[in-house]
């Protein structure tokens, strides 16, 4: 085993399966950039099925739409049933009898303690809809598989980038809608793309449901449109800014209010469902009409306008530089030396953004090879390393997906989740603080006492670190007291906390 083999396994993987390091080490770059060859490869369920496309999602949606209006009108019904029990006990009490009386007390009682069981059906009903039953079902399920697919593909290079680009373009299923298509999401606009062309992805991200619901551009409506017009509703700037700030141009590249307004105006009538197969609608009717200028050019309206706008902003000087240097955090370091993000700025000008040709860039510049471990792994890089490292079938109770989401939840990340656009931070100051790491020990040590007694840490140890792994480990771990604790040690070292 190499020195490069164990970082290509690790700063350039998801951490290092058994063999895995063996295996990279005769030819560490080419053993890397096989892995991104085709498009990066999809989970599937637990039937080793594809997952229904954004299309198929439509109908899902219009079943919980049907399912919420049955839960309303369920409501509305208990709550006519509990006036009329009401009117009937008061009835009951104005006959004036004193056992009659004391009888209503007991059935206005009865009544309310039914009104109070039904009151808690319905919120736990509520809870078990927050998101929608089908939302929520359709989110665990593909997340599930999202992380059991890191844990155990030979194609980890090609799941980093997955990961890399899916934060870049962060959609959230903190929006409850969001939960139902944030799989297909990466599925449709993410992985086809990330041996593909920006440009490319940048259209697949904009125009799928996920994206325009996140951003609420769905709702965007020119005002002078004829939707405008007739509505009072009016322009949304979420997806118009965030596309220029946070996706393509950085914040400082070089645009002001006035442009993100344009933009917005640009992209109104992109929205959903108007019979395509993806998801996907633009509706004319809404979209703002007239020429509209954009950082000094301008465009003609309709959807060849947006268009023009959208492929302009992705081959522009300012997205190559924001493009490279968040590259070249997140395989480098948090502050990467600027040599590195200039390679990457000339790769992306160069080939017009080609994906493929970035991540060869990388995989070719010297200061990603050093043996510095300078990035900390988040909650979902740690856990995946660990179940790579002991082996998916060596993890009994640990290795249910759903536990799993869980685990890595009580970090302080989950799949899809990022409170902002601007996803999740790619630095350390974000992940090292002393509860967070406390939390990680704490699942390490559980994780590690549910291992099976017949592994031999010492050699999963060498197996899974190779050269990285430090004499000072080595040693801590001898003395451990049990193997569970030897376990708890290796995964709690600098040397898997970072990569």
């Amino acid at each position: 085993m190499s020195l490069e083999g164990a970082i290509a396994a690790h700063r350039f993987g998801l951490g290092a399966r058994p063999g895995e390091i063996a295996r990279a080490s005769s030819d560490p770059k080419g053993w890397l950039m096989s892995q991104i060859a085709q498009a990066a490869p999809q989970p599937m369920d637990e039937n080793g099925q594809p997952f229904p496309n954004a299309g198929k999602l439509v109908s899902s949606e219009e079943d919980y739409k049907v399912e919420k209006s049955k839960t309303k009108e369920e409501r509305a019904a208990r709550k006519a049933a509990k006036r009329a029990a009401a009117d009937g006990a008061m009835k009951a009490e104005g006959g004036g009898a004193t056992n009659g009386g004391g009888g209503g007390d007991g059935g206005d009682m009865a009544m309310r303690h039914g009104g109070e069981h039904g009151d808690k059906s319905l919120r736990g009903q509520a809870r078990a809809m927050g998101g929608g039953n089908i939302r929520r079902e359709q989110y665990q399920k593909e997340m599930a598989a999202r992380l059991a697919l890191g844990c155990t593909t030979d194609r980890p290079f090609a799941e980093r980038l997955t990961r890399f680009w899916s934060n870049h373009f962060t959609v959230s299923g903190a929006r409850q809608k969001v939960m139902l298509f944030a799989g297909d999401y990466e599925r449709e606009a993410i992985r086809p793309h990330i041996n593909g062309t920006f440009e490319d992805m940048l259209f697949a991200v904009c125009m799928h449901p996920a994206m325009q619901v996140y951003l609420d551009n769905w709702h965007s409506i020119g005002p002078n449109s004829e939707a405008g017009k007739a509505r009072a509703k009016g322009l949304n700037e979420n997806l118009g800014r965030e596309l220029m700030e946070l996706y393509t141009l950085g914040v400082d590249g070089g645009y002001t209010q006035a442009d993100v307004i344009a933009m917005a105006k640009l992209l109104t009538g992109w929205g959903l469902y108007d019979g395509r197969a993806d998801g996907f609608g633009f509706h004319a009717e809404r979209h703002e009409p007239g020429p509209i200028v954009l950082r000094g050019k301008t465009y003609k309206p309709g959807w060849d306008g947006s268009v023009a706008a959208i492929k302009d902003l992705a081959h522009d000087p300012a997205t190559a530089r924001h493009i490279a240097r968040k590259f070249a955090t997140h395989f480098i370091s948090d502050d990467p030396p600027a040599e590195s993000v200039a390679r990457l700025e000339k790769s992306f000008n160069k080939t017009g953004g080609n994906l493929h040709a970035l991540s060869q860039t990388i995989v070719d510049d010297p200061n990603a090879w050093k043996p510095e471990l300078r990035k900390m792994r988040t909650p979902i890089e740690f856990v995946t390393a660990a179940m790579r490292m002991t082996g998916w079938q060596n993890a009994p109770g640990h290795k249910d997906e759903h536990h799993l989401l869980q685990s890595v939840r009580s970090m302080g990340e989950a799949p899809f989740a990022a409170p902002s656009p601007k996803g999740y931070a790619d630095t350390a100051d974000a992940w090292s603080g002393s509860d967070a790491l406390l939390a990680r020990v704490q699942w390490a040590k559980d994780f590690a006492d549910n291992l099976p007694g017949n592994i031999s840490v010492a050699a999963m140890a060498g197996d899974g670190l190779g050269p990285l792994l430090t004499a000072n480990t080595r040693s801590v771990m001898a003395k451990a007291g049990t193997k569970g604790e030897a376990v708890a040690l290796l995964l709690s070292s600098p040397e898997f906390q970072r990569r």
